[in-house]
């Protein structure tokens, strides 16, 4: 279970004073739950999920993990511990194969074989990806779904996805779908993707909308989906197409 108590982040301002950007935030989220984060541009949602992964550190409040505070752990120690992040820009790496970016997510050794398996559970052919490099030959689409064959691989308790959907196209966004239903559906781990996305928000067991800094509604998707669909839930800002 991930429980956020008291939490608050700021950052210094265009002129003198701090800048609150995540402002009292309480929540606890259950285990084996798919939660999507959403809520308008610049309300806090990738703020709140750098902090639950250890790239940012609140300026108050504690986060708890599994009945252990991860408040003043690093991201080594968060993902030591079994919490995943996929960026809204995945990483590239120069030199480095995707196999062995598999391999090392996996933590054991891990056969051509399998690592090809976990490439054609993202929709990539493995053949032609297993060994090439994660850099800039590779799409954003290519990267995102290799990020998220390594987060497969990992198979932690928590994983944490931002805005997976941005920057890739309608093929890849429809793909990504299909994996995060399967993730859910097969394993009994934990599921925060932060997204604008109605796709998205439609296959999560429960929807936190985040606005200003702050949790603006939480509950079941059958309850909170309606409400942002009608624009009940503050301004209309959910994206019901999927990316060109």
């Amino acid at each position: 279970m991930l429980e956020l108590q008291n939490i608050s982040f700021q950052v210094s301002g265009d002129t003198s004073g701090q800048k609150e950007i995540i402002k009292g935030i309480n929540l606890k989220l259950e285990d084996h739950a798919f939660t999507a984060i959403t809520g308008p541009n610049g309300g806090g949602k990738s703020t709140l999920a750098k902090l639950i992964m250890g790239i940012e550190r609140p300026t108050s409040g504690k986060i708890i993990f599994n009945g252990t505070d991860i408040t003043d752990m690093n991201i080594t120690q968060r993902a030591n511990l079994g919490i995943s992040f996929a960026f809204q820009q995945p990483v590239r790496f120069k030199g480095i194969r995707v196999k062995d970016l598999i391999t090392l997510a996996s933590g054991a050794p891990l056969s051509t074989a399998g690592a090809c398996e976990y490439l054609s559970q993202v929709g990539l052919c493995a053949r032609d990806y297993i060994h090439r490099e994660v850099d800039s030959s590779l799409s954003g689409g290519e990267l995102k779904r290799i990020e998220i064959a390594t987060i497969i691989a990992r198979n932690t308790p928590l994983s944490v996805f931002d805005e997976p959907e941005a920057g890739i196209d309608l093929w890849s966004f429809s793909n990504l779908i299909k994996v995060f239903e399967e993730l859910h559906r097969a394993s009994r781990n934990s599921l925060i993707i932060i997204s604008h996305q109605e796709r998205i928000l439609n296959i999560a067991d429960e929807i936190v909308v985040i606005a200003d800094g702050a949790v603006q509604d939480r509950g079941r998707k059958e309850a909170i989906l309606p409400e942002l669909l009608s624009g009940t839930v503050g301004c209309k800002y959910y994206q019901s197409d999927a990316p060109a």
